[in-house]
């Protein structure tokens, strides 16, 4: 096994009487890609959010590179956050904003750069992610496929060391759908960052993961290679991606 970048312990969280997460626990490696699958409202999403330090949870920890984020307070916090980026579901642009604002949004926000440096990088990774032709533009001006580059783009631009991302190819037909997910793959490449992924699109996604997970029941019920949960004869792994959801709860 490479480096643990993120251990996830024993996470719990419930909304009301709601339980979520039961006790998660899983190991994300550094450099590699790790998706997370499991059927909707079994808390994927939640799990991520855990991380990006927007919800707390209510027992458990997350240690990133040995270091506790659930006891992070205040500054420490904000620079620890910078270490992370974060690709939402529907790109989360913001549509009063240009692209490139948009893309400088964290920098602005997370750092003490000039705005002269700040132009720099952003237009550095604009052309990265062949978005030249489109910095001055508002995001109802261009199409889905760069939406998301765009959203892609804000998420590398405060070179962090893992990006997490929710859904990153919802309501895209297969050709853009592949199109994403052939962007992350090169991107992770490229930039060298560890990336966990929410997702549904079976069997699409396990073609670009070294590491599966599926979330079960609010505990993590499997952990592999795509070649080991394509032959896993676990009942409920086994109807999940053969797409059955006859079995009982």
């Amino acid at each position: 096994m490479g480096k643990a970048v993120l251990d996830i312990r024993n996470v719990h969280k419930s909304f009301g009487s709601q339980q979520v997460l039961a006790g998660v626990n899983l190991v994300i490696e550094q450099g590699l890609i790790t998706t997370i699958i499991g059927r909707s409202g079994v808390g994927k999403s939640v799990l991520l959010k855990h991380i990006a330090g927007l919800i707390p949870p209510d027992k458990g920890d997350i240690l990133f590179n040995g270091r506790s984020l659930v006891r992070l307070k205040g500054p420490v916090r904000r620079v620890f956050k910078r270490h992370f980026g974060y690709m939402f579901q529907n790109n989360a642009l913001f549509d009063s904003m240009t692209v490139f604002e948009n893309i400088a949004l964290p920098l602005q926000e997370r750092t003490s750069l000039s705005q002269d440096e700040i132009r720099e990088r952003v237009m550095n990774i604009v052309g990265q992610l062949d978005l030249q032709e489109v910095p001055h533009k508002y995001p109802s001006q261009i199409s889905g496929g760069m939406c998301k580059r765009v959203a892609l783009a804000r998420a590398l631009i405060t070179e962090p060391e893992i990006i997490l991302f929710d859904e990153p190819a919802t309501g895209l037909d297969p050709i853009r759908k592949n199109a994403v997910y052939q962007m992350i793959t090169r991107c992770q490449r490229d930039f060298g960052f560890t990336a966990m992924i929410v997702s549904h699109d079976i069997p699409d996604v396990f073609y670009i993961s070294q590491k599966v997970a599926m979330l079960e029941k609010g505990k993590i019920i499997f952990e592999g290679t795509h070649e080991e949960i394509i032959r896993c004869e676990e009942p409920v792994v086994r109807h999940f991606i053969e797409g059955k959801e006859t079995y009982e709860d």
